[in-house]
């Protein structure tokens, strides 16, 4: 699993939580997120989601991320324009550590901080690309067709290289999450890439397509090695035993 850590600055942020298909209304969703160092296995933060749902579509909202002590080690800002796989987004963590997406004239503007310093670039934007959480959008609406057994093709900005890569998902497994039915969708790169990077996977409870399970790259940071975390993240129902006593709220 340690590759995966070292892929994290390439990919996406593990934050791509979901709501269920029904909800058709305006609505603001808040829930929890536990992540797991995948190595050790210990709890390694706490994410607080707040989703602005209109029409049955994620428009906006922000992730607030905590260390189990309860102190706070940033958030991210998401917005949906008119693409509705390009997620806009800034995140700011502490450390002086950061990424973001904007769209300028149809071109997407990324940026990463490291340090204090930020750095930006212009990608351009081809046919099915992704950006950030736009990938999990993008998995929703083809959801029927990985389910059929098909495999998907498609373009992912990674804000922290600057950079779009090719990627491709599919179906890999039937499983169960909190006793509920679930199938395991796995992504990695569409190319030679891959021999020096771990997938991704995602799991996923198919009626409502509801993201219950993440597993690979965070864009979290350990604070013990200065390094992002390669972290399991879930999305159950009710706490887990381990999760702090005193979790964040949630919000007004």
């Amino acid at each position: 699993m340690r590759r995966m850590a070292g892929w994290a600055l390439m990919m996406l942020a593990a934050t791509l939580p979901s709501w269920p298909a029904r909800a058709a209304e305006d609505a603001v969703r808040r829930f929890y997120g536990y992540a797991y160092d995948m190595d050790s296995g210990r709890y390694a933060y706490t994410e607080v989601h707040a989703q602005r749902i209109v029409d049955g579509r994620w428009r906006s909202g922000r992730i607030d991320y905590y260390a189990p002590d309860g102190r706070k080690l940033g958030d991210k800002r998401i917005e949906f324009g008119a693409d509705p796989y390009v997620a806009r987004y800034r995140m700011e963590m502490a450390g002086g550590y950061g990424s973001a997406i904007a769209e300028d004239g149809g071109v997407i503007v990324a940026s990463r901080t490291e340090n204090g310093r930020t750095e930006s670039g212009r990608i351009d934007k081809p046919a099915t690309t992704c950006a950030d959480a736009g990938f999990h959008v993008y998995l929703r609406d083809h959801f029927d067709a990985l389910l059929g057994g098909q495999t998907l093709r498609f373009n992912l900005v990674a804000a922290a290289r600057l950079q779009r890569y090719r990627f491709r998902a599919s179906k890999v497994a039937d499983t169960q999450f909190d006793g509920r039915p679930a199938v395991v969708i796995r992504f990695e790169p569409d190319s030679l890439l891959r021999l020096f990077a771990g997938p991704v996977e995602m799991v996923y409870e198919p009626r409502e397509r509801e993201l219950v399970e993440f597993r690979g790259p965070s864009n979290v940071v350990d604070p013990g090695t200065g390094k992002p975390y390669a972290v399991r993240v879930i999305y159950p129902a009710r706490p887990p035993a381990d999760a702090p006593a005193a979790l964040p709220p949630l919000g007004a």
